[in-house]
């Protein structure tokens, strides 16, 4: 829900939530009220349960644990609450208002879209796909930030994104003779890839890619790569061969 964040909204998103203390038994919303916040589970467990039409009792749906959220679909929707939530043991929760997550989560998701789909149609290994893909890769990818000397992959981990610059720069790194420092290979800058050797090869990362300034990426995971950008498989694989050399 929040992954269209930047850092700085991600910031007043943090700022703007307020701490709640539930007891177990507790209600924290009830189905059918209206909803004025979402929540984020911080600590205990907490129930859910719907009425459904012809029964009188409620059915369990399901359990809310640490890292989960809830009560979002009031406010995105407009519409009263769609379940009941009861803490089942005592619960520390964050909640988020109204106001706020529409100002920021709801509106930066669409903003976010609409950036990648300009940004997708500046990148050249792209400029064969229609804009049905486009839209496709714009709603798989997630964002990613590292600062400068921060390492974005590692040589001889396993790999399982592909990546594309937004903003910033980065630097590909090989090891060329063992127990000495790595070798820089290539410069990356906005519009530029790297990742796919080990995804299209399924063998462990080829060099280095460390931020040589703010870095700012999108990533595709593997299943996306191989689902969404298959067709252009032999047009990346020519990177490949910049490494190679260096083999």
């Amino acid at each position: 829900m929040f992954s269209a964040l930047n850092p700085k909204e991600l910031e007043i998103i943090l700022g703007a939530m307020q701490s709640v203390t539930k007891k177990a038994g507790d209600q924290v919303i009830k189905e059918g009220e209206d909803g004025d916040n979402l929540y984020v589970v911080e600590k205990g467990t907490l129930t859910c349960t719907k009425v459904f039409p012809g029964n009188s009792e409620p059915t369990f749906l399901k359990e809310y644990n640490p890292g989960e959220a809830f009560g979002e679909l009031a406010l995105l929707y407009n519409a009263p609450r769609a379940a009941t939530i009861v803490a089942k043991t005592d619960a520390e929760l964050w909640a988020l208002d109204r106001r706020t997550f529409g100002a920021i989560v709801k509106d930066s998701a669409q903003k976010k879209r609409e950036q990648y789909e300009e940004f997708l149609k500046k990148v050249p290994i792209l400029s064969n796909i229609d804009a049905y893909e486009t839209n496709k890769i714009a709603d798989a990818i997630t964002e990613k930030w590292f600062n400068e000397g921060e390492y974005v992959i590692r040589e001889g981990e396993e790999g399982n994104d592909f990546c594309m610059v937004m903003e910033g720069t980065a630097q590909a790194t090989k090891t060329i003779e063992p127990g000495k420092p790595p070798k820089p290979v290539l410069d990356y800058k906005t519009g530029d890839y790297f990742g796919e050797r080990a995804l299209i090869k399924n063998e462990p990362r080829a060099a280095n890619i460390v931020a040589t300034s703010r870095l700012h990426v999108v990533s595709l995971e593997r299943g996306s790569f191989r689902r969404l950008l298959g067709p252009i498989e032999e047009i990346l694989a020519r990177n490949m061969e910049v490494y190679q050399q260096f083999v």
